[in-house]
Formats: C-alpha cells, structure tokens, sequence
C-alpha cells in the first residue's frame, strides 16, 4: 500500500476521553469506535521512518458492538485498526463509490489477518 516504512501511533481509550474527542474533533456526541488522525508525511533519506498518523480506538465501544453483531471482538478491533489504517492511507466513505472501494480494501485486508472469517 505504499508505507512499507512508515510507522503508525495508536491510541487505545474508553468510552468517556472519546466521546469528548468526538466532540472536539466532528462535534459530535457521544463516542465512536474509531477516529483516524493522518500526518500527510513526508521521509527524509536516512532518517527514521516517517509517521504516517493516529488511530484511536474506544475499546469500550468495540466491545459493545461485538457483543450486540456477534463478532468475535479481537476481528471487530481488526476491522477498526484496518479502517482507520485506511483512513490514513486516504481512503474515505464520503461518496458511495469510495465507500465500495474501502469496503473491499476492508475486507480483502481482515481476511488476510483472518483467512477463515466469515463474510462481514
């Protein structure tokens, strides 16, 4: 996907510090399961790998939702680092046809992690 050298930060939270970086951020209420927070970087020749950006993740969230659809949570957690690896790598949902095209980016990268998931 082109950022074979890159380096990602991710940040794990409960409900409470996303929803209010949901607010900040979209203001929007309530929390969310992921936000993606990407750096647009740019590599240096002989320097460290640059940061391609932030994934948040509310575990609180991820749990619930795999609960209430049945997913196990680890492919659940799966899907939202994949998501929000997506959003940094400047895919986004905001027309249906991008929408198509992350979803099956989506899908073809959470079989890759876990070949006998069934169709999500």
């Amino acid at each position: 996907m082109g950022w074979s050298k890159a380096e990602l930060s991710l940040t794990l939270l409960s409900d409470r510090p996303m929803a209010l970086l949901n607010r900040q951020t979209f203001g929007r209420r309530g929390p969310t399961n992921v936000i993606a927070f990407p750096f647009h970087p740019t590599s240096q020749a002989g320097g460290p790998p640059p940061l391609l950006g932030e994934v948040v993740i509310s575990l609180e969230t991820c749990a619930r939702q795999a609960r209430e659809s049945g997913w196990p949570v680890e492919e659940l957690f799966d899907f939202f680092l994949i998501h929000g690896i997506l959003h940094l790598l400047d895919y986004d949902h905001d027309t249906p046809a991008r929408e198509a095209l992350m979803e099956e980016k989506s899908r073809e990268l959470l079989r890759l992690l876990h070949p006998g998931i069934k169709d999500i």
